[in-house]
């Protein structure tokens, strides 16, 4: 697999800064022109990517009132809800996906989309501006029809891996590999709404990109941007997060969305991380030689003539760093000088004889 994809005009991989996408899910709160102010946030957050899902609630689960349909788990946020009502809240009407995408590409972002169904794939390609890429989400990564389906149109693919099992993971990607995918992202996510940090297990990182010699990302649930600036040191090139205008707006992602001065912020120290990882590098940086003249090193703090021997009471390890490493202090012990010394001159080799 490529350790280095093409998406629209971005190139994702480990030598290039993080690939950052929004996740717009329903914090449209059924608004269009809202839909549309998420995608402006979104592009001057400087995020490379808006990402939507394409469904419908038929095309998801049946509209039955009654378990095992009905949500009843006091600690979800759709509690109470069933599952047709909570995708009837979160769909994004497919008639919006054009006018979505189209601002995006007017923004200079990457549109793309989660599809749900191959109804929904054969509407997204039919689009003036077809997404260029695709993603499977967490639970439908045991559907190897539509991951099939997405995989024959030859794009890239990035693969969600939330609650799945290593041999869950594995046959999907041969499924994808099998179908036409030559360009794969897996990543790591934790399919809990919010998800608890403890949870998250970011290790898993670096044995996913070994295990299946691709790229790795994060997608993540949890608070804040902390877990999703760590996943870059561990070899994560692609984060997502979902994106509000406010929280307080509500919606029924938006108790662990981020707001959008709080997706700057991701974006801004998201590149810091990268930066920082630098390689593997030892000794002194151009950036720190004033501070290294600083060291401690051995200079003379009293008055001596020449021939005097020189004892604890005449040198001390102090700053700056002209004179010689204290690591030599007691070799010096005992020798004569071989010159007047005055208190402030660095201690040298040629001050010094026997």
């Amino acid at each position: 697999m490529a350790k280095q994809i093409t998406v629209g005009k971005h190139t994702i991989g480990m030598d290039q800064p993080p690939f950052i996408v929004a996740e717009m899910s329903g914090n449209h709160n059924h608004s269009l022109d809202r839909a549309l102010k998420l995608v402006e946030a979104a592009a001057n957050a400087g995020v490379q990517a808006i990402k939507l899902q394409t469904y419908t609630p038929d095309t998801m689960t049946l509209d039955i009132k009654s378990f095992p349909f009905l949500i009843e788990d006091p600690k979800s946020l759709w509690n109470g809800k069933t599952l047709y009502e909570l995708y009837q809240e979160a769909t994004t009407p497919w008639e919006w996906h054009e006018p979505i995408f189209r601002r995006a590409k007017e923004l200079g972002l990457i549109a793309f989309s989660t599809p749900f169904d191959a109804t929904s794939v054969d509407f997204l390609e039919s689009l003036p501006d077809a997404p260029p890429c695709y993603k499977i989400a967490s639970l439908e990564i045991v559907d190897h029809d539509l991951i099939a389906k997405v995989a024959s149109t030859k794009k890239p693919l990035i693969i969600s891996t939330g609650a799945s099992t290593l041999e869950e993971i594995k046959e999907a990607v041969a499924v994808a590999k099998a179908a036409g995918c030559r360009d794969l992202i897996l990543l790591k996510c934790t399919s809990a709404y919010p998800a608890n940090p403890q949870t998250l297990n970011l290790r898993t990182l670096p044995h996913l990109a070994q295990t299946f010699d691709t790229l790795v990302g994060f997608s993540d649930h949890s608070l804040g941007i902390g877990s999703a600036i760590a996943s870059i040191a561990l070899g994560g090139c692609l984060i997502e997060k979902h994106i509000t205008l406010a929280r307080s707006d509500g919606g029924v992602d938006a108790a662990f969305s981020l707001e959008p001065a709080e997706f700057r912020m991701l974006v801004t120290e998201s590149v810091n991380a990268w930066k920082a990882l630098g390689k593997v590098q030892y000794g002194v940086e151009n950036s720190e030689k004033t501070s290294f003249s600083h060291r401690r090193s051995l200079y003379f703090v009293k008055d001596l003539k020449k021939g005097e021997e020189i004892t604890k009471e005449h040198i001390r390890a102090i700053r700056p760093g002209f004179g010689l490493p204290p690591k030599h202090l007691k070799e010096l012990l005992g020798k004569k000088v071989q010159k007047d010394i005055k208190r402030g001159d660095p201690v040298k080799w040629d001050g010094v004889c026997e």
